[in-house]
């Protein structure tokens, strides 16, 4: 690479808009020169979730806007960069079309190349972005849609360790609010709830622990916060606290097992690496006791913790846009403009589809 590199990142997989110019430069250090993200939490909240055709919608309507406000914060014109980014998958397929197609759009109007980034390869190299990292290290994804620990061994080069079997984790906190009557999203609701409440009063199960697999299990969690909060009908405010904090703490109990393991396993195997990693990425790493949680495992390990500020743990351009740097600086090919979205797109193309005991079947 003989010289920095510019590059304009578009995402529109779920239910933010964003636009974002991210500068790479030569040393294979980065920046952010602009970023722009639009929520939709309004438009959704009613419904207590992500509302497909309602987020489709919104991104039309939004795009163009922040992708011309990102420039301007960025101090450059479309002339100035050097690629097009877009989320091409996994996610909502119709808000992937939007963003997807608009990135075509200029590519085609500048004769800029075009990179269809994997979402999640976005969320796997943003701590290089922040922390300046060196491979390989370990990534604990956990969002609304995925809950997965990953080797990242290089751009574009993954090995998945373990994932859900049944819920993501932030769908389980999503489902627990909804039951509890807390507002949308719920993961901060449980987490701002849980701070008055009493962790130990409820003995709530921990999936999978002590298990020798890596992989993940939440939904039988679900079922016991379920049962508990039937029992006690009507519930108080106090005991929506204790359920919340002691789900957590469930939680945490599970995230420790689950990922000392997956660290153990990584010192095996790389014994030589000079500072062992492990990354967080993802929405539910914004939550304040989980992260105090790998942190505490982490220093017990050996191992250096990487947490991405809260902004880049959410979806972002910004991330999106440092993936395609990242591809066009290690020489990977660009997309031809008749690449399409994909609503499932697993970074490990090798790993086994797991079938879980929940109706949404084969987990990526």
């Amino acid at each position: 690479m003989s010289a920095p590199l510019r590059i304009l990142g578009i995402e529109t997989s779920c239910d933010e808009t964003a636009a974002s110019v991210v500068l790479r430069e030569k040393d294979g250090s980065g920046r952010i020169l602009g970023d722009v993200v639009l929520s939709q939490l309004e438009e959704h909240s009613a419904y207590g979730g992500v509302v497909p055709e309602i987020a489709a919608r919104a991104h039309v309507e939004a795009l163009d806007t922040l992708i011309e406000e990102a420039l301007l914060r960025a101090g450059v014109k479309l002339d100035d960069i050097d690629a097009i980014a877009a989320t091409s998958g996994p996610g909502l397929i119709g808000g992937l079309i939007v963003g997807l197609m608009t990135g075509k759009a200029i590519a085609r109007a500048t004769g800029k190349p075009l990179y269809a980034v994997n979402h999640l390869e976005g969320h796997a190299l943003t701590a290089r972005l922040t922390d300046g990292l060196i491979f390989p290290y370990l990534m604990l994804l956990v969002s609304g849609g995925h809950t997965q620990l990953i080797l990242v061994k290089g751009v574009g080069d993954y090995e998945r360790w373990g994932t859900t079997i049944d819920d993501a984790l932030g769908e389980a906190f999503d489902k627990t609010a909804k039951l509890l009557g807390l507002p949308y999203p719920g993961g901060p609701a449980v987490e701002h709830m849980a701070r008055t409440g009493d962790p130990k009063r409820f003995d709530f199960p921990r999936p999978l622990v002590g298990d020798a697999r890596l992989d993940f299990s939440f939904s039988g969690l679900k079922t016991a916060v379920r049962q508990a909060a039937q029992s006690l009908e009507p519930v108080t405010e106090q005991d929506i606290a204790d359920i919340c904090a002691s789900f957590q703490r469930a939680i945490s109990r599970t995230l420790k097992d689950r990922v000392g393991r997956g660290l153990k396993r990584f010192k095996a195997e790389f014994a030589t690496v000079e500072q062992s990693a492990l990354v967080v990425a993802g929405g539910v790493a914004a939550n304040q006791e989980l992260r105090a949680t790998l942190q505490e495992l982490c220093d017990r390990n050996g191992f250096r913790f990487v947490a991405p500020p809260l902004q880049l743990c959410t979806d972002n351009a910004a991330m999106i846009a440092w993936a395609g740097a990242e591809r066009l600086a290690a020489g990977l090919a660009a997309d031809g403009l008749d690449v399409a979205p994909r609503s499932r797109w697993p970074l490990d193309s090798q790993a086994q589809a797991l079938i879980g005991s929940g109706k949404r079947g084969a987990k990526a």
